[in-house]
């Protein structure tokens, strides 16, 4: 049975805009004069207002979700519908496939995080209305009632409702380690199978990630497996680095690992099948290059110093860089504002340089021989302008997401059918999953400026800016200095 909704008078809806454009009251006392036993309770009154905070926040997600219904999403066996890996997330049934990057931006995070907190806010209210009502009122907070929805969350919502009514009454004493033990007894007593759906959805969502690493000039490689499977591959890789060690390599194990490892996938004494080759981007100022500045350079969007720059130009021969086959090596030229100027390959780089201008041979004139790339009248742009547009953007320029440029499509900004160029100011790198929301979800806008600045706004109104990598955001204004009075007219000394 449904439940009916009472219509919303417009002075309700007024009054509710006030309300919200309103600043968040916040009660905040005086430190300083209060006694330890006050400090302590007031401590605890703020961990109840976390909680309610996120029961309310988890109201207001499934309220936005209920206003993005899936009635506009490309139908089954149109242009752009959902299939195979991209079919419909069946954990929020009937919500458009679009909302999650839409709750994205209006939480400022990635849509993982986002997906994430709108499956939870989902399972408060089909499987764990109890958890729910207990924040709402204080009585437990959001760890504790995340540590139910973790083991809970695969499971029928009626026996995950048995399961919460016996654990809700003392979930507050118990650690949220045994909360979490007492849960899973109950569901694999009551639930044999629930362990192996648990591992299943795991799977689906494991992935291999590669980021910026906290110790300077390195990254992070890490991938999600079976823990099985994670302590065998740790136990080759950590057998053959001592087996070098053995041998006499002074190094620390740690080094010695992770040279296993990248060897492990590299291969490199493997010569039957086709060479695995890498299309290297190199991202610098031209007195970085050149020694005369410390401002770090990047390679393929991931920062290192301009010291770790110029060693390994020096490893790919300097100017004598040779490519491997199949590879290449992309120069990207950038402003002293961090915007790309220009981009191009090494040999067109050193033909650059012998031929010089066209206009004026064999004469220093200081005519430009390398800028942006012209305008193209095709609706596929030049290899020069995909160049051009990974090593500006050089992962999907939707606000909050991250994916690299080499999963990335050079979209038009302004669609080409509408009248939008073919040109560098009006490309961008997105993901394939934002391209499909640029390209069939209703009520988003997209705006890009000459200088590659992106702005998107979502169908209930937040907008996000972003800039290319590199690009730093230009100098506050300065202010108009106080005015001067006239000669003659100085003010008295009072």
């Amino acid at each position: 049975m449904s439940a009916v909704v009472a219509p919303v008078s417009r002075v309700e809806r007024a009054l509710a805009g006030w309300l919200v454009e309103q600043p968040a009251p916040l009660r905040r006392l005086p430190v300083g004069v209060l006694s330890r036993e006050q400090k302590a309770a007031e401590l605890q009154r703020v961990q109840e207002l976390k909680a309610r905070t996120a029961a309310y926040e988890a109201e207001l997600v499934l309220g936005l979700a209920d206003d993005s219904p899936d009635d506009d999403d490309p139908p089954p066996g149109t242009p752009g519908a959902r299939r195979g890996s991209w079919a419909p997330d069946p954990e929020l049934p009937g919500v458009s496939e679009f909302f999650t990057a839409e709750l994205a931006l209006v939480l400022n995070c990635g849509r993982v995080a986002a997906g994430k907190r709108a499956h939870r806010a989902w399972v408060y209210r089909e499987s764990l209305p109890g958890t729910w009502a207990a924040m709402a009122a204080g009585e437990l907070d959001e760890y504790r009632a995340m540590t139910l929805v973790e083991v809970l969350q695969h499971t029928a919502p009626a026996l995950a409702r048995r399961i919460e009514a016996r654990l809700l009454p003392r979930a507050a004493e118990w650690t949220a380690g045994v909360l979490q033990k007492r849960a899973l007894e109950l569901l694999l007593e009551l639930d044999p199978d629930a362990a192996q759906r648990r591992r299943k959805a795991a799977g689906r969502r494991a992935d291999v990630r590669c980021y910026p690493s906290p110790q300077d000039g390195m990254t992070t490689m890490a991938a999600d497996l079976p823990p099985e499977v994670a302590a065998a591959c740790f136990e080759v890789i950590d057998q053959l680095a001592r087996m070098l060690e053995a041998d006499g390599d002074q190094r620390p194990i740690r080094e010695l690992r992770t040279e296993v490892y990248a060897a492990l996938l590299q291969r490199p004494w493997e010569h039957a099948g086709p060479p695995v080759t890498a299309h290297l981007q190199i991202v610098a100022t031209l007195a970085s290059l050149a020694g005369r500045s410390t401002e770090p350079g990047e390679v393929n969007g991931l920062p290192i110093t301009a010291a770790h720059l110029r060693d390994l130009l020096r490893e790919l021969d300097a100017l004598g860089i040779r490519v491997p086959e199949g590879g290449s090596v992309t120069v990207g030229l950038t402003e002293e504002d961090g915007s790309v100027r220009a981009t191009a390959t090494l040999d067109q780089l050193r033909r650059l340089a012998r031929r010089g201008c066209a206009h004026h041979p064999g004469t220093e004139c200081g005519c430009a021989v390398l800028d942006r790339p012209e305008p193209t009248d095709r609706y596929t742009p030049s290899t020069a302008q995909h160049r051009f547009v990974h090593t500006r953007d050089r992962t999907c320029r939707f606000p909050t997401c991250g994916q690299r440029v080499g999963w990335a499509d050079v979209d038009h900004v302004v669609p080409h059918a509408h009248g939008g160029p073919t040109d560098c100011a009006n490309l961008c790198c997105l993901c394939r999953s934002h391209h499909r929301l640029k390209t069939h979800a209703r009520g988003w806008r997209f705006a890009m400026g000459a200088d590659g600045v992106l702005t998107v706004t979502t169908p209930s109104g937040i907008t996000r800016t972003t800039r290319p990598p590199g690009m730093q955001p230009p100098p506050p204004a300065a202010e108009d200095p106080p005015e001067r009075d006239e000669p003659g007219h100085d003010p008295p000394p009072f």
